[in-house]
C-alpha cells in the first residue's frame, strides 16, 4: 500500500494484516528488573542527540513566533512584553514535559508486574515496529493512537521501550496533573499537559504549537497525541479534533521540513478496565476527579481478568503525499514565518479530510474479539424479546450458530477478527462468555444478559422503578459498547439496510436518497469521510452483492431470498440509533420550552427518556446514553433544525419545531415527508 494511501481496497477481505507476537511471553520467562535497567539506546531522527527539557523550553522562549506574539499581546493589552513574557515562561513550565530515563525504567519494571497480572497477552505486530523503526530515522513521527482506555499512553510508551524505540512525547489533559504524585511521574515519563479548552488566549496558543512544532521539527522524539482528543467511552470513533493536527502539519506546509510521518496505531481490548465506569458516566453518573487515592482503590481491578490486548502500528502515512495535488504551499510563502495565521478554508478541508482517513485506518485495524459478535447478538435477542414480552433468552446451541453465521459474515466484510480456528466453535464461545460473565447469566443452558443486578422491584422492594432501570442501563450500555466496536464494519452495509427498509420502492435512486439522507443525520455519530457518500453507497452495495443478500441492477436494488437475515441483523444494529434520535426530535416537540439550553438538554431529555421507558413507549435502553443524546442535538443544530441564539443566556436553544417533526417521520420511515425534508437538507 503506498504510504499515502489509508483507503482499503475495493474488496476489504483482501487486505493483508501483519502477524502479531505476544511481548509478555518474555516478560513472564525472565527477570522484570533485568528488563527495566537493559542499556536502552534508541535511534533518533536523523541522528540527532537527545535533548534536554531545559533546552527545550529555552529554544521556545527565544523563538520568533512567540516574540511576535508577546509584542502583540502586549500592544493590545497595554501590559509590559516582560510581564507577558514572564507569563508565557508561566505556561510553558506547566505545560512541559521532563522526560527522564530513570522514571521510565521505574513505569518499565511496575507495568511489566501489572500487565501480566491483568492480561493474558499483548499483541503487537512486529512489521509495524520495524516500518517505525525505520520512518523514525528518516522524517519527525506522529504517533496517532486509538483511545478507549485510560492505559493507551502507558501501553504505547511500555510498547515503544520494549523495542528500543525513541519514547514518545505525549499530549495529555490537565485533569491529569490533579494526580499529585502520578501527575509528576507522567510529566517525567514524557506527558505534556494542556488545557482541554483555552478560547481566544492567543499567548497560550502560541507557546503550545510552538512546544508543539519545535519538539517535532528538530525530531527530539515522537508526538504522541489521540485525534479524538478524549477517550472514547462509548468503543465508537469519536469525530477527529483538528487543531493538534494543524500544528504537526504546520511545518510540512511552511518547508520547514520535508515531509511529517503519521502513523496511526489501533488498540484494541478484549475486557476495558471502565466499562462500569463509562456507562454510568453515559447516564449521568458525574465521572471521578483524577486523584491518586482512586488510582490505589483501583487495586481491585488487579485480581480481575481482562483478556489480551492487541496493539497493531499501521501503515506510516506521509503528509507530503497526502497534500499532493491537495494543498498549493506557495501561499505560506506570502507571509514571513513567524507570523501566525488562521488556517484557509483549503488548508482547514485538507486537515479534515486527512483526520477522518487517519481515524479510518485506526478503525480498519481495531482486532475484533468473539465477545464483540456474541455482544450484538445479545443485545439484538434481548430487544426481541422485550418487543415481545418474553425472559428466556437465548440457547447456547443457537448463539454458537448465529455467532459462527456472524463471524462468516464479518470475514466477508473484511474484518480483522481474533477467532481462534483451530478451537471448535462451542469452546470459543463459552471462554468469552466466562470472561465476560458480569455481564451475563447462563441458566438452563441459556444465555442472557444479567440485568437483575439492580434488584428486584415489587411489594417490600427498596429499588425504585428508575433505580432498577438504571442499573439494567449499565449492563446494557457496557454490552452496547462491545458491540460498538464491530459498528465500522457494518455500518455501510447498515444505513443501506435501513434505507432498503424505508425507502417508497426498490429503485435505486429512491434507495440511494434514503441512504443519503440517514448518512448524513448520522454523520456526527459515526465516521462518515465527508464527500463520500457515492462511494460509501457503492461500498455497500457491493458487499451485500457479493455475499448474496442483493441483487443490484442499473435501476434497482432487490433483497435475495437468502438476504432477509442478514438485513434483519443490519437494520437491527442501527435500531437504538433511530430510536434516540427519534426521542430527541420528539422531546424537541413536546417539552422544549423557549428558555431550554443547552446546558439543561441532558438532564431534561434523561427525565424525558426515562418517563417513556418505564411507561413501556420507548424499547432500546440504550436511548439513555448522553453520548447519543449530544449527537442527536449537534445533528439537529448542524441541519438548522435547532439553533443557538447568540449571546442568549448558556446557549438558549431554539427549535424549528416543524422541521424536527418532519426529521423524526423521516426517521421513523414515514416517507411521503422524505423528498421535503432531503430538498430542505
Amino acid at each position: 500500500m503506498a504510504s499515502g494511501a489509508v483507503y482499503s481496497h475495493r474488496d476489504p477481505v483482501l487486505k493483508k494484516r501483519d502477524d502479531f507476537e505476544d511481548i509478555l511471553e518474555e516478560r513472564r520467562n525472565s527477570s522484570d528488573l533485568r528488563y527495566a535497567l537493559r542499556c536502552y539506546t534508541p535511534v533518533l531522527y536523523k541522528g540527532v542527540t537527545p535533548c534536554k527539557a531545559s533546552m527545550l523550553k529555552s529554544m521556545v522562549l527565544q523563538s520568533d513566533q512567540l516574540h511576535y506574539v508577546i509584542r502583540q499581546v502586549s500592544k493590545e493589552t497595554g501590559r509590559a512584553a516582560d510581564d507577558v513574557q514572564d507569563e508565557a515562561s508561566a505556561i510553558l513550565e506547566e505545560m512541559a514535559h521532563s522526560l527522564q530515563l530513570s522514571t521510565v525504567r521505574f513505569f518499565a519494571f511496575t507495568l511489566s508486574k501489572v500487565f501480566k497480572t491483568l492480561f493474558r497477552s499483548i499483541c503487537v505486530n512486529e512489521e509495524g515496529i520495524q516500518r517505525l523503526q525505520q520512518v523514525i530515522q528518516e522524517h519527525p513521527v506522529v504517533l496517532l493512537p486509538s483511545h478507549r482506555s485510560y492505559m493507551d499512553f502507558l501501553l504505547m510508551s511500555y510498547i515503544l521501550y520494549t523495542y528500543d524505540l525513541a519514547l514518545p512525547v505525549i499530549a495529555a489533559g490537565m485533569d491529569f496533573m490533579g494526580m499529585k504524585f502520578v501527575g509528576e511521574m507522567l510529566r517525567m515519563s514524557g506527558a505534556f499537559f494542556i488545557r482541554r479548552s483555552f478560547g481566544g488566549d492567543k499567548l497560550y496558543w502560541s507557546v503550545f504549537s510552538e512546544y508543539v512544532k519545535t519538539m517535532l521539527k528538530n525530531g527530539f522524539a515522537p508526538v504522541e497525541f489521540f485525534l479524538e482528543g478524549t477517550r472514547s467511552r462509548t468503543s465508537k470513533s469519536l469525530t477527529p479534533k483538528l487543531g493538534l493536527l494543524n500544528i504537526v502539519m504546520d511545518p510540512f506546509f511552511k518547508g520547514e521540513v520535508f515531509d511529517v510521518s503519521l502513523v496511526p496505531v489501533s488498540i484494541s481490548y478484549e475486557r476495558i478496565l471502565e466499562e462500569a465506569l463509562y456507562a454510568r458516566e453515559l447516564l449521568g453518573v458525574p465521572k471521578p476527579k483524577e486523584s491518586t487515592s482512586g488510582l490505589f482503590k483501583a487495586r481491585k481491578v488487579l485480581s480481575e481478568d481482562y483478556g489480551s490486548i492487541h496493539v497493531y502500528f499501521g501503515q506510516p502515512v506521509s503528509v507530503r503525499s497526502l497534500a499532493q495535488g491537495r494543498v498549493n504551499r506557495c501561499q505560506f510563502n506570502l507571509v514571513p514565518r513567524h507570523i501566525p495565521a488562521r488556517p484557509s478554508e483549503e488548508i482547514h478541508g485538507f486537515v479534515n479530510d486527512s483526520a477522518y482517513r487517519l481515524v479510518r485506518a485506526q478503525e480498519e485495524n481495531m482486532v475484533l474479539k468473539p465477545w464483540v459478535l456474541l455482544a450484538s447478538l445479545l443485545l439484538q435477542d434481548h430487544h426481541q424479546n422485550q418487543a415481545a414480552g418474553r425472559k428466556r433468552g437465548l440457547a447456547l446451541e443457537e448463539l454458537t450458530s448465529r455467532a459462527v453465521w456472524l463471524r462468516d459474515v464479518s470475514r466477508q466484510y473484511g474484518a480483522f477478527l481474533h477467532w481462534p480456528d483451530h478451537t471448535a466453535p462451542a469452546e470459543v464461545v463459552s471462554s468469552s462468555l466466562h470472561l465476560h460473565r458480569g455481564l451475563l447469566r447462563i441458566c438452563e443452558g441459556r444465555v442472557q444478559l444479567a440485568l437483575e443486578q439492580g434488584g428486584q422491584v415489587g411489594p417490600g422492594s427498596t429499588v425504585t422503578p428508575e433505580e432498577a432501570l438504571l442499573s439494567q442501563a449499565v449492563v446494557i450500555l457496557s454490552c452496547a459498547s462491545y458491540r460498538n466496536q464491530a459498528l465500522h464494519l457494518f455500518l455501510r452495509p447498515a444505513l443501506l439496510a435501513s434505507a432498503l427498509n424505508a425507502a417508497s420502492s426498490n429503485l435505486k435512486q429512491e434507495v440511494f436518497n434514503s441512504f443519503s439522507f440517514l448518512r448524513n443525520m448520522f454523520s456526527n455519530e459515526f465516521i462518515l469521510c465527508p464527500g463520500a457518500t457515492v462511494q460509501d453507497f457503492e461500498e455497500a452495495c457491493y458487499l451485500l452483492e457479493k455475499t448474496g443478500a442483493l441483487q443490484v441492477t442499473q435501476q434497482e436494488v432487490l433483497v435475495t431470498q437468502r438476504g432477509h437475515r442478514t438485513l434483519d441483523f443490519l437494520t437491527s444494529m442501527l435500531d437504538p440509533f433511530l430510536q434516540g434520535y427519534q426521542v430527541v426530535c420528539r422531546f424537541l416537540c413536546e417539552e422544549a420550552t423557549e428558555t431550554l439550553t443547552e446546558k439543561q438538554f441532558l438532564p431534561a431529555v434523561r427525565r424525558f427518556i426515562i418517563k417513556h421507558l418505564l411507561a413501556g413507549r420507548l424499547r432500546h435502553t440504550e436511548v439513555l446514553s448522553s453520548d447519543l443524546q449530544k449527537n442527536s442535538l449537534a445533528a439537529l443544530l448542524r441541519l438548522g433544525a435547532v439553533q443557538k441564539i447568540k449571546g442568549a443566556d448558556q446557549g438558549t436553544l431554539k427549535v424549528n419545531k416543524v422541521m424536527v417533526n418532519s426529521l423524526e417521520d423521516t426517521l421513523g420511515g414515514k416517507l411521503p415527508t422524505q423528498k421535503a425534508v432531503a430538498a430542505r437538507l
